[in-house]
Parts: structure tokens; sequence; C-alpha cells
């Protein structure tokens, strides 16, 4: 049975989806640990995103190289040898060495797994269903991100170091989950494992793909998604105690799995209503996220904040997710889901250090977190409007 033959919730697909949530749980819950960890040794405040800036610079270091990974092995396999990678960089945490180190570490084992992840689906779907499977993926992941960054919060209050080793267990789960997943053939041949061979090959999938109008569109709509997505993470770290006045691990956590939620039901509204002949109905969806962002800044009860940040989060999932499916399928054809996938992570993760590395410097110079947050907000929903005119101009 092929791809377009198989039913969407196939073996294949549920083993894909069990193994991406237990990875995804242990990133997030490791992640607000960390976080804990770090504010226990009294780290300076503007080092937060520093934490991050390591984990996404491995994903721009390493990029010429992880999509030729994904597609020249069994991509299940690959995923599995990802996760043990970030197994080892939570037991360096845990066992209380450097934790930008182990959390870089971890970055090294998200970098080569995210191709295989992604580019898996479209070994195991094609065509409309493919973005149903993104939409599971998504689901998914956002579940992982709720469950696992509620569970690092509270059990960072209760115990950090027994919060880094749940979250060295939910890696060794990750890693058992993945030999469930059915050995697919590679979708290439391996040409080259020379590094300039594997980086012109990059350079030449990053020029087919940046021209493609479709492709260079999706790219930098999810670029600009996942650099505005992880800067609100960090900012809620500090918006919470300056507009709630709580200052316990547990608050931006909750607030989180409130986005979470959210793009599980953007996710699904997506599945339903945007195929990948109408992906520019979700370009809307991005302009009224920096909308909502602007107004979240200025809030100063728990309601507001929690009712908005659920708006934050359908409104993501609607717009994401149609971006990636159409990424994959176009990717596929032209420089393989793996090269692709690749690709995008470089232009997402280079998104999120720049955007990162402004908002270390605007905290470092102390301008006031509310002002940061109606800013962000602003600027997120002018180049979402400037990119959505440039694809009607285009057409």
């Amino acid at each position: 049975m092929n791809a377009t033959d198989s039913p969407l919730l196939s073996r294949s697909m549920i083993a894909v989806i069990c193994a991406q949530f237990l990875s995804a749980f242990g990133d997030n819950a490791l992640l607000f640990a960390t976080l804990a960890l770090i504010k226990q040794q009294m780290y300076p405040d503007w080092s937060q995103p520093i934490l991050q800036m390591a984990f996404v610079a491995t994903y721009i270091i390493l990029a010429p190289f992880v999509g030729q990974v994904a597609d020249s092995f069994a991509k299940g396999r690959v995923m599995m040898m990802a996760n043990g990678l970030k197994l080892a960089g939570a037991l360096v945490i845990c066992f209380g060495l450097n934790p930008f180190l182990g959390y870089s570490l971890v970055g090294v084992g998200a970098a080569a797994y995210s191709p295989a992840k992604y580019g898996i689906l479209g070994e195991i779907t094609s065509g409309e269903k493919l973005v149903k499977a993104n939409g599971l993926m998504e689901a998914s992941t956002i579940a992982a991100i709720l469950v696992g960054s509620v569970a690092g919060g509270l059990l960072a209050d209760w115990h950090i170091v027994a919060a880094l080793a749940v979250c060295a267990l939910v890696y060794g789960a990750a890693v058992v989950a993945n030999l469930y997943i059915p050995r697919l053939p590679a979708a290439h041949k391996v040409t080259s494992w020379h590094p300039r061979a594997m980086g012109s090959n990059f350079f030449n999938a990053c020029v087919v793909l940046w021209r493609d109008g479709q492709t260079r569109f999706s790219l930098i709509g999810t670029s600009l998604f996942w650099g505005a997505g992880v800067t609100l993470r960090f900012l809620l770290v500090l918006w919470v105690p300056v507009a709630l006045g709580v200052t316990d691990n547990a608050t931006p956590t909750l607030l989180n799995a409130m986005v979470a939620i959210g793009i599980v039901g953007g996710a699904g509204a997506a599945a339903r209503f945007v195929t990948l002949e109408t992906v520019r109905r979700c370009m809307p969806a991005g302009i009224l996220i920096g909308v909502a962002v602007a107004f979240f800044a200025v809030q100063t009860t728990m309601l507001n904040a929690y009712v908005l940040l659920l708006a934050i989060g359908v409104l993501g999932g609607f717009f994401v997710v149609p971006l990636n499916a159409l990424l994959q399928e176009r990717g596929k054809r032209s420089v393989g889901a793996g090269n692709a996938i690749a690709v995008q992570n470089l232009g997402e993760n280079t998104a999120m250090l720049l955007m990162l590395g402004l908002y270390s410097l605007v905290v470092k110079l102390g301008v006031p977190v509310v002002g940061v947050g109606i800013g962000f907000g602003v600027v997120f929903a002018l180049a979402i409007t400037v990119l959505w005119v440039s694809q009607f101009r285009a057409k």
C-alpha cells in the first residue's frame, strides 16, 4: 500500500506521532527546568535568551548537513539517534555540568531530529492528507508543549534536579518509541559525505527553494512565526512578575500552555479549511497574531491574559500548518523533503537567533517589558502584511 492509499492514522503515523510527543515533551520541560536552574544559580535576566540562542545556533551551524543525513538513512532511525543526543544533553545538565553546554547538545539532537520528523510525513502520506498529517504533527507537538511546559515549571518549583531527571527519562522513552517506526527506505542515495560537497548541495537547495515563489513564501512566513514564538515565550517569563505580580516558575508555563491549547485548535481548523491550493487564506491570521500580542502586553489581569494567549495560539496554528505542508510538498519534488526542512530550519532559527538577540539587548538596556511587547506585536503584524501583499503582486 502506497502513501496515497494508506489511511491517515496508519501504524507508521501513530508511531511517528507518539515519538514526537515524547521528544517535544522533553524539549519543553527541559527548557523551563533549565531556566529555573540558571535563576537559582543567579545568572542575570538577560542571559535567559542566551540559553535558547545556544540551542538555535546548532540548527544554523548544522543546517547544511542534517538534511542529507535525514534523506540518506531511514528517517525513523535518524529520529532515534537524535533523541539519544537529547538524552545525553539532559544528563549533562542533570549531573551539574554547565547548563548552556548541555542545552546546546540537546540543540544538536533537535537539529538532526527536525528534518527527519517532518520529512517522514511526506513518505507516509501525500496530497491533501499531508496537510492533515501536519495538523496531527502540530497537535502532537503542541500537546507536548502544553504538558511538558507545565510539568517542567511545576516540577522545578518542587525540586529542580527531579525536574531534570524526569526530562532525561522522557528522552529515554522517546528513543524506545522510535524503534516502533517502520524502517522506510532512504529517500536518496548518498552522493558524498565530504563537508564541502554537502555544503554545496545545501546551498543549491537554498537557491532552488528561494527561486520558487511558493516555497519562498513558506520559508519567510514560518521563519517569522517561529522567531516570534520563541521570543514571546521569553517575554512571558519577564512579563508575568511585572504585569501580574507573580514570581513563581509555574505561572509562565501555564500561560504558555494556553498558547499551546490554541495552536491545537488552529491546526485542526487549518486542516479542515485550508488546502495546498488555498494557502494564502492563512495570512490574515498571521497579521492578527501581531495585533493580539500588542493588546496582550498591556493587560494586567490573569483572565485577559489567558484569553488573549489562547487566541494567539489559535491564530498561530491556522497560520503555520498550511505553510509547513506547502514547503514539504513542493520541496519533496525539487530538493528532497529532508533538505527542504533543513533549509526551513536555517531560516527559522536564524530568525529566532536575531529576534532573541534583539530581545536580550533591549532587556539589558532597560526597555520596559510592556513596551517591548507592544513593539514586537506591531512589527510582526507589519511584516506579515508586507509578505501577504508581495504574494498578491507575484500573482
